[in-house]
């Protein structure tokens, strides 16, 4: 009896032992190279550890962006990677643990944050509390993990515009991430809004509170728009180039999508400037009180498994997404 219970200690210990680690180990995406969606791999790493002024957050959701497939293919020229890369700037989340000298926090806090540095598409992320703002109780951790750079982009950029009551504003691409936001920003500000999408999302951005609707692949906007007071693109390319037309003359124009071409602006004493979102922990709880009040809205497109990320990459790629993809872990979407 003594022999089998001493073994059965032996038995229960070892397996103390090996499991100990499992609960230190968690799932996280990542990838060691520049290449397409098939260079995303679902590994096990170590759980991170908070260091002073940081929060470890149990990650609930986190929100696929076009940034993030473009740094994963490369496309800006960046360096190769030395270590395996942790992607994706948007989480929402618990507060599992506090590091040394955090303060205004306590674990089982909802939050959620844009991270400087990458690093959301995992279980657990540690993130300077300084970036952490709380999310309103009535939206999911998947809509909250959906605003962030979108959001942030899109506040920053209506901003920029200065718009006010009367004026007209056209939006390129306002079914998308940050197009969706816009729309409803501009509202708010008083503009009348220009929505430019495809036909398939008018009745999704009328409902955003768009004044007039152009369907891009039958309409040309200039039939529609012209003399306007100002022009946010987020789309880029041929869509920007044809934009400073629809303008009047000293109007404004924002990019989100690509550079400024500063003779369209000169030839008609246009402001116009390529913004790059600024991940203020100030605006993005202006964001969060906007929606907490109901005044702004979340169109999450589809939500998928962390699992899934190559997927999620793949769709956000055909550039066709309507609103956000957000990833989800342990198959919570609340």
């Amino acid at each position: 009896m003594r022999l089998a219970t001493a073994s059965l200690a032996l038995l229960l210990a070892a397996t103390t032992a090996t499991a100990k680690p499992a609960a230190d180990t968690i799932h996280a995406v990542r990838y060691s190279q520049f290449g397409p969606a098939s260079v995303l791999s679902y590994d096990s790493i170590a759980k991170p550890v908070p260091r002073a002024g940081e929060v470890l957050v149990h990650v609930r959701a986190a929100g696929v962006n076009p940034i993030d497939w473009k740094l994963r293919s490369g496309r800006f020229g960046q360096q190769a990677p030395n270590a395996p890369i942790v992607p994706g700037f948007d989480l929402a989340g618990d507060v599992e643990s506090l590091g040394n000298g955090v303060q205004g926090f306590a674990p089982g806090d909802a939050v959620f944050a844009v991270i400087d540095d990458q690093g959301a598409y995992t279980e657990y992320a540690v993130v300077p509390a300084k970036q952490l703002v709380r999310k309103p109780a009535k939206v999911s951790y998947a809509e909250a993990a959906a605003v962030p750079t979108a959001g942030l982009t899109a506040l920053q950029a209506v901003d920029a515009l200065t718009l006010g009551p009367g004026q007209t504003v056209v939006i390129q691409g306002a079914s998308g991430g940050v197009g969706h936001f816009a729309v409803q920003l501009a509202k708010l500000k008083g503009a009348r809004v220009i929505a430019v999408a495809s036909a398939a999302n008018e009745k999704f951005v009328r409902s955003l509170g768009a004044d007039e609707f152009v369907d891009y692949r039958t309409q040309r906007v200039a039939d529609v728009a012209k003399g306007v007071d100002a022009v946010l693109d987020a789309v880029g390319g041929e869509t920007l180039a044809g934009s400073y037309a629809l303008l009047k003359d000293g109007g404004a124009i924002v990019s989100v999508a690509g550079r400024m071409d500063r003779a369209a602006l000169d030839a008609r004493k246009l402001s116009g400037r390529t913004l790059s979102m600024d991940g203020s922990a100030t605006d993005l709880q202006r964001l969060a009180d906007l929606l907490a009040s109901g005044k702004l809205r979340v169109e999450v497109a589809k939500t998928l498994p962390l699992s899934a990320a190559r997927e999620a990459h793949e769709q956000s790629e055909t550039g066709h997404a309507r609103g956000k993809i957000v990833l989800v872990t342990d198959g919570d979407q609340q």
